[in-house]
């Protein structure tokens, strides 16, 4: 997992994104960051370009809380230095500046319009009908610590770095030779014999001895420690919290529900069939064939057209585009055919084939989401007032629980949760407020210090603050016998059974065939026809198919089953190479990925030449203080 971790963060897409200080800025809060006081001198610098302590700061926090959120567990700094987060955020900011040096001496700069627009694109700043809230924008900033002139500044500057970018990549695409090899890899198929060998073929497995149990522990201890436990209190604040429905009466719901009659409105729906002739004179010889007895499907038939052919589905009048049409089908009885209509695309008839009558929800059946709706639009108005309120509280000294009360809002403990939201019996935490930094950020912080609230949803507020900690403690062995013992028989069972399949392999590489290993075993052996690098098979997972084309023609592979309970024998008995290998063969997406392969490539070359041309300064120490704060 790790691997692929890392993988993923060397993306050029990801280095560009984790690049974006505003963006970050807004999703992770720098309130925190900033009252450590860094002031004065560059943590990263290239001429005129620099990174403080705080952006590295910031940088490198974010990329931890990633990391921590895949994992499910706190990273220590010794641990994050292991995976190697310090120097994926090191090329992140490293990049950026050389890339801002390039601007600079490119002359690139930004409209005061394209910025106000890219701002207002921004979703982080929208309202619920997808339009751009100030006051939305306001409270965002507001709520990450920051001032809408150093969210504006970086905006800018991380658009006029996409220049440089672009002006790279744009329009660049990955070579027809290199295209047509990857037709042939992701075309070739096989016909693969192979042998499912289940975990139940060396059971039953013995008990396993004091010894045994006490040494697969010791192997394994960091995996059975306790986790780490963090009680903690938490206010939130969110318009659908604090909105009171019993507030709101009933003339006031009714007078919103008849002013929006048309929101529960549903209009009527026809289901249409349109047949389309070549000429006037063929529509009307058709309806004189329905006026003698023929049937409508007769002449959708007779005219060498399928129902599908002619089938505009259930519609409502609106939905028709040609007015002549529209108006005709709504005129007709159920199961009629119009006369012959002079269409925006020909001469038509019509067949209405059934009919759903207009329909209005009743106020009873809507009244209370009505009510519900009244009151969180209303709860919306007053919000940031109980934000302010309690606020004041805290700033006048008081606890989480008397500010709380003092903005009329609940505060909630939590007696115990780990890093994954889990309390010590292993049961899921409910009624977490919906927020995916909350557990990374209970993690990151200490007792009794009082945190930068957290977001949730768009104008929503989430303070929260640890009570104690737990520390994670390893567990005696008595403690975890029972599922010591079962852990152990499952890897026992998987090492046998794979000791089995290799031997099963080594037979088959000696010349014995599947079906005479298989008739052994008491198995059966089976056949993959048409496999592909690609297949999704029901039987065979990713990691045995990918083994399947370790070789060629003959090739024999062992492969471990996803769920660790049967190995894989298998034996190539054939390959076929797809009959077009021209690179307009190639799968859209994967000549997607291939162009965007040929970018990252590009942009790496470019910084590394601009490291070269900018020389990139790196203050160690002060990087060390801003993560020692």
């Amino acid at each position: 997992m790790l691997d692929s971790l890392r993988n993923a963060a060397q993306s050029w897409l990801a280095k560009l994104l984790l690049g974006m200080l505003a963006i970050s800025f807004v999703a992770w809060g720098v309130g925190d960051v900033f009252r450590q006081g860094f002031t004065g001198n560059s943590a990263i610098s290239s001429g005129d370009s620099s990174v403080s302590p705080i952006e590295y700061r910031l940088a490198y926090n974010r990329q931890l809380q990633i990391y921590q959120q895949q994992l499910n567990q706190r990273l220590t700094r010794e641990q994050a230095k292991g995976i190697g987060i310090d120097g994926q955020v090191m090329a992140q900011l490293t990049a950026g500046i050389v890339l801002d040096e390039q601007s600079r001496k490119m002359k690139l700069g930004l409209s005061r319009e394209r910025l106000a627009n890219l701002t207002a694109e921004d979703p982080a700043f929208k309202d619920a009908s997808g339009a751009f809230s100030r006051s939305a924008f306001d409270g965002v900033l507001r709520n990450a610590g920051m001032r809408s002139e150093d969210y504006l500044k970086s905006r800018g500057q991380i658009a006029i770095r996409q220049q440089v970018v672009e002006s790279v990549t744009d329009g660049v695409n990955a070579p027809d030779a290199y295209l047509s090899a990857l037709v042939i890899h992701s075309g070739e198929s096989r016909d693969v014999d192979y042998i499912a060998l289940p975990v139940s073929i060396v059971q039953p497995l013995p008990e396993p001895t004091e010894a045994e149990l006490k040494t697969f522990y010791d192997e394994r201890k960091q995996s059975y420690k306790a986790p780490e436990y963090r009680k903690f209190s938490f206010v939130s604040l969110t318009p659908e919290g604090i909105a009171n429905s019993a507030a709101v009466d009933d003339a006031t719901v009714k007078a919103d529900y008849d002013k929006n009659i048309a929101r529960y409105t549903k209009n009527e729906t026809r289901r249409i069939d349109q047949l389309v002739f070549a000429t006037r004179d063929a529509a009307l010889a058709a309806k004189a064939k329905l006026a003698s007895g023929a049937t409508f499907d007769e002449i959708v038939t007779a005219e060498k057209k399928s129902p599908a052919d002619v089938s505009l589905g259930d519609l409502q009048k609106k939905d028709l585009p040609d007015a002549k049409v529209a108006d005709a089908a709504f005129q007709l009885a159920a199961g009629a055919v119009s006369d012959v209509i002079d269409g925006a695309f020909g001469p038509v008839l019509i067949r209405v084939s059934a009919i759903t009558p207009e329909s209005v929800q009743s106020f009873d059946s809507v009244k209370e989401q009505i009510r519900k709706d009244i009151a969180v639009n209303e709860a919306n108005e007053v919000l940031l007032e109980s934000h302010d309120a309690y606020e004041d509280a805290r700033g006048g000294g008081d606890n989480m629980e008397a500010a709380a009360k003092e903005a009329k809002l609940k505060m909630v403990i939590v007696e115990a949760v780990d890093i994954a939201g889990l309390k010590p019996d292993g049961a899921k935490v409910e009624g977490l407020p919906e927020s995916a930094e909350l557990l990374p950020a209970l993690f990151a912080t200490e007792p009794a210090i009082e945190n930068t609230p957290l977001n949730l949803g768009s104008n929503g507020f989430l303070w929260y603050e640890v009570v104690s900690v737990t520390a994670e403690r390893e567990r005696p062995v008595k403690e975890i016998k029972a599922k010591l013992t079962a852990d152990w028989k499952t890897a026992k069972g998987a090492e046998l059974l794979a000791a089995k399949a290799a031997d099963t392999a080594k037979q088959a590489k000696d010349g014995k065939s599947l079906d005479e290993l298989a008739a052994a075993l008491k198995l059966e052996k089976a056949t993959k026809r048409g496999l592909k690098r690609d297949t999704d098979d029901a039987d065979l997972d990713a990691a045995t198919v990918e083994a399947a084309f370790g070789g060629g023609k003959g090739h024999i592979a062992v492969s471990a089953g996803g769920s660790g309970e049967t190995q894989y024998v298998m034996k190539v008995a054939e390959t076929y190479e797809p009959t077009d290998k021209s690179p307009a063969a190639i799968a859209d997406d994967l000549k997607t990925r291939a162009n965007s392969a040929v970018s990252d490539d590009l942009l790496d070359q470019l910084v590394s030449r601009l490291q070269g041309e900018f020389p990139v300064t790196v203050n160690q120490a002060l990087i060390e203080r801003a993560l020692a704060n």
